[in-house]
């Protein structure tokens, strides 16, 4: 999945995103430990595809904790 596509989703959908990735990667590797994998770069692919979901996470939570911190409150006085 390429970083745009990434990008247009929000927070819980990156999350359900990374949690589909790492089934699929886990399958990969099940495949490669019984000797069903034909295209062991699929493996390579998929563990950059989560880190690159992950990436985007990390980058919209900060994102969301920084406005969150940029808003001023209204301070008891």
């Amino acid at each position: 999945m390429k970083a745009t596509e990434l990008r247009q989703k929000d927070v819980a959908g990156l999350h359900v995103e990374v949690k589909e990735l790492q089934k699929a990667h886990f399958g990969l590797r099940m495949q490669k430990a019984t000797q069903q994998l034909n295209n062991t770069a699929t493996l390579r692919s998929a563990r950059r595809d989560i880190a690159r979901a992950k990436t985007i996470l990390v980058e919209k939570q900060s994102a969301e904790t920084a406005t969150a911190k940029a808003t001023p409150s209204v301070a008891a006085k």
